[in-house]
């Protein structure tokens, strides 16, 4: 009898734990195996990194890169036909999608900053960038400093609107900062002189500028303000999918696949700089 007792007693003990166990989220790897589906979430004005095409499918770099991503995955889950279920989401609901299970990860430019380390995750870097300035010629701007008095338009709650305010009192640059809600519309601005420069991402103001009705009144200028790693944006508390997703970069790193997927996007612009050929052997991580 006092066996019985002690086991009827265990067995009360352990139902909360045996409750919890059973109400534990499910692991969104294990949600990917079991439905066959990778949700990938994508932006529509990341060019070159994450946009439309003409029948309206996403293309880009990191398209591009987290497709070779999935296929990898395909091999090393050992789930043959691993379909891509895209979720179009901005540049204010990226993290939430991911953050809230609508999407497994994110697939654009986002910078890895610590602060968004607290409500997602990151793969190994995919790419480095810089925030730059785009302004009209008319301007003669060479350096920020040559922008003192100006309106300089930048999307709101960026890294690109971190770096211009710290550029700016770094410094003593006494300049208008208009927050944006995206590129397109600061473009329009610029176009309109409402704004006299733009600042974003460098490769971002280099797809932009040529899409202008006028190209050739428009320059970049040659500083950059800011350094901005990319990665895959993943959800916090996955580390088995992290594992999974760092190692399909590996391979694609070590392959042709890279210099394929770079030479597509950039190749007219400039070969690879050393910092991001670094980047790319780095993130070679052995097996």
């Amino acid at each position: 009898m006092k066996a019985r007792s002690f086991l009827i007693a265990l067995s009360i003990a352990l139902l909360p734990a045996i409750a919890l166990a059973q109400q534990a989220p499910e692991s969104r790897l294990k949600r990917i195996k079991d439905t066959k589906t990778i949700a990938i979430a994508h932006r529509a004005d990341a060019s070159p990194y994450a946009m439309l095409d003409e029948a309206k499918q996403p293309t880009g770099y990191m398209i591009d890169i987290c497709k070779r991503v999935v296929s990898s995955l395909e091999q090393q889950l050992g789930i043959p036909g691993l379909k891509i279920k895209w979720v179009p989401v901005t540049i204010q609901t990226r993290f939430d999608a991911v953050a809230k299970g609508d999407a497994d990860m994110e697939c654009g430019s986002s910078t890895v900053t610590l602060s968004r380390m607290k409500r997602v995750d990151f793969s190994n870097f995919t790419f480095i960038e810089s925030t730059g300035l785009l302004t009209r010629t008319e301007l003669n701007a060479k350096t920020l400093v040559d922008l003192a008095g100006k309106k300089i338009g930048v999307v709101g709650g960026t890294t690109n609107e971190s770096a211009l305010r710290n550029a700016l009192k770094d410094r003593v640059v006494n300049a208008t900062v208009v927050t944006l809600n995206g590129r397109e519309e600061g473009m329009t601005k610029l176009e309109a002189k409402e704004i006299d420069a733009l600042a974003s991402d460098q490769l971002l103001l280099l797809g932009l500028a040529p899409k202008a009705k006028d190209p050739r009144a428009f320059m970049i200028l040659d500083e950059a303000l800011s350094f901005e790693p990319y990665a895959i944006v993943l959800p916090r508390g996955e580390s088995a999918l992290r594992i999974e997703v760092n190692a399909a970069l590996a391979r694609i790193y070590k392959s042709d696949a890279i210099v394929d997927i770079y030479n597509r996007w950039f190749g007219r612009i400039a070969p690879p700089g050393n910092l991001l050929r670094v980047l790319y052997t780095l993130g070679s991580i052995p097996d």
